[in-house]
C-alpha cells in the first residue's frame, strides 16, 4: 500500500501517547451486537469546563434506532425453538421475495432468506426485481398475490408508494417483513411483522475506526454525507462523524459537504482537495457511486496519500484497496444474515409470535488483510475474480 504522508517525530510520539490513552480508556466489558462500543473517557488532563464550555452539550455515543425511533434488537435474538420450527415445517407455507434491485448485496440477502425458508419447510414461489421503480413494485405485489403467498419479504420503494403497493398483501393477511424501510402509516404487529437492517451506528463507528487506524489517529479529513432524509444513511454518516469527534482528538474534520446526487461525488471531492491541500483522508457514505467518484477525484489529483473509507462491499473499492490504493477500509454488514433474519421473522408472523419492531445485524470492518473473510462473512461468497487475482 502507498505510504501515507510522514509526520515529524515529535508528532508521532504525541500520537502514540494519545492512542495508548484511547485504548486504555476504551477497555471494558464486551457488548452485544446491537449496542455501540463504549464511549472513551476524557483524558485526566482535560481542563475543567468553563462557563462557556459548560453550555455546550456533551457528545453522546451513536445509537442505532429505527425509522420511528424504535430500539434496536440484535438479530441473534430472533430465534425459533425446536417445537416452533416443527410447527412451521408442518404448515405447508409459501413465501415470495420482492426485491428493489439486483446485485451482490441483494443476492446475499436473498440466499440467506432462501436457506432459512428451506430449513423451515417454506417454499419460495416467486422472486422479483423492481429496479427501484415504485410502479413496478406495485405490479410485482399484484402479480405475486395471485400465488397466494403466506409471507412476503421486501424493501419498500418509497414510504408513500410502498404503503399503496403492499396494501393488497396487508388486506389478505400476508406476513410482511421489510428490509430497512417501512411503508408510511403501517403499524408494527398489525400491518407488518418487523423491520431488519444494519446496525447503523456500528457501521459508522467501524468506518471511523478504520480511517483513524490508517491515519495513526492524526490528520485532517473531509466528510461527505448523504444529504437526504433517509434514516439508514443519516445514522451511519452521523455515527462516523460523532465517533471521530468523541474518540480521535488528533483528527479534525476540516471539510464537510452533503451529497444528494451520487454523480456529484467527484466534483465535491475535487473541491475539497483544492481547498484543503493537506487533506489526509475522506469519508464517503457508500461505495458504488459516491466512493467511486471520490476515487476518480483522488486519482486525477495525484493524491495517492489521501486515505478513503466507505460503506458496503463493491468490486471497484475492493480492488483499489487490495492494490494498495486510496481505500484503506470498508464497513460492511452481514447481508446474508439480513435475509435469514427476515425469513425467521416471517415465521414469527405465521406463529402469531411477536417479533422485534426493529432488528439489526452486526457490522464488519474489512481491510486488504481480511477481505476474503469479509466477503464470506457479509455476502457468503468469495470476492470477485479480479479482486482475487489482485490478491495473488
Amino acid at each position: 500500500m502507498t505510504t501515507k504522508r510522514k509526520r515529524p517525530k515529535w508528532l508521532l510520539i504525541v500520537s502514540l501517547l494519545a492512542v495508548f490513552a484511547v485504548v486504555a480508556a476504551a477497555c471494558g466489558d464486551d457488548e452485544d451486537d446491537a449496542a455501540p462500543p463504549a464511549t472513551t473517557a476524557a483524558p485526566e488532563s482535560a481542563p475543567a469546563p468553563t462557563d462557556e464550555t459548560a453550555a455546550e452539550p456533551a457528545l453522546e455515543a451513536p445509537r442505532t434506532q429505527g425509522p420511528g425511533g424504535e430500539e434496536a434488537v440484535a438479530s441473534s435474538e430472533v430465534t425459533l425453538s425446536g417445537d416452533e420450527i416443527a410447527e412451521v415445517q408442518a404448515g405447508g407455507y409459501t413465501a415470495a421475495l420482492l426485491w428493489h434491485t439486483s446485485g451482490a448485496f441483494t443476492d446475499a440477502v436473498s440466499q440467506g432468506a432462501r436457506d432459512a425458508f428451506a430449513e423451515l419447510g417454506i417454499e419460495v414461489v416467486a422472486e422479483t426485481n423492481a429496479d427501484f421503480d415504485a410502479a413496478q413494485q406495485a405490479n410485482d405485489v399484484e402479480t405475486v398475490m395471485a400465488l397466494d403467498p403466506d409471507i412476503i419479504i421486501s424493501l419498500a420503494i418509497g414510504p408513500d408508494a410502498g404503503a399503496e403497493a403492499f396494501r393488497p398483501a396487508v388486506d389478505a393477511g400476508v406476513q410482511l417483513v421489510f428490509l430497512s424501510n417501512v411503508p408510511q402509516g403501517y403499524v408494527h404487529g398489525q400491518d407488518y411483522v418487523g423491520i431488519v437492517t444494519d446496525d447503523l451506528a456500528a457501521m459508522g463507528i467501524t468506518a471511523a475506526d478504520l480511517l483513524a487506524d490508517a491515519l495513526g489517529g492524526q490528520g485532517e479529513i473531509g466528510y461527505i454525507f448523504h444529504d437526504a432524509a433517509y434514516y439508514v444513511t443519516n445514522q451511519r454518516d452521523q455515527a462516523f462523524k460523532t465517533w471521530i469527534e468523541i474518540n480521535y482528538p488528533g483528527i479534525e474534520i476540516v471539510a464537510e459537504q452533503g451529497l444528494a446526487d451520487p454523480a456529484a461525488a467527484e466534483e465535491i471531492a475535487t473541491a475539497m482537495l483544492t481547498r484543503n491541500p493537506n487533506l489526509d483522508g475522506i469519508y464517503a457514505p457508500w461505495s458504488a457511486g459516491p466512493a467511486d467518484g471520490v476515487l476518480a477525484a483522488l486519482r486525477a489529483a495525484g493524491a495517492s496519500d489521501v486515505a478513503l473509507v466507505t460503506m458496503d462491499l463493491d468490486t471497484n473499492v475492493s480492488l483499489d484497496m487490495v492494490e494498495g490504493g486510496n481505500v484503506v477500509g470498508i464497513a460492511a454488514d452481514e447481508a446474508y444474515n439480513l435475509g435469514r433474519t427476515m425469513a425467521i421473522e416471517g415465521a414469527y408472523g405465521l406463529l402469531g409470535k411477536p417479533a422485534p419492531a426493529f432488528a439489526v445485524v452486526p457490522a464488519i470492518g474489512v481491510t486488504a488483510d481480511n477481505i476474503v473473510e469479509g466477503y464470506r462473512q457479509s455476502l457468503v461468497t468469495d470476492p470477485p475474480q479480479e479482486v482475487l487475482d489482485a490478491i495473488g
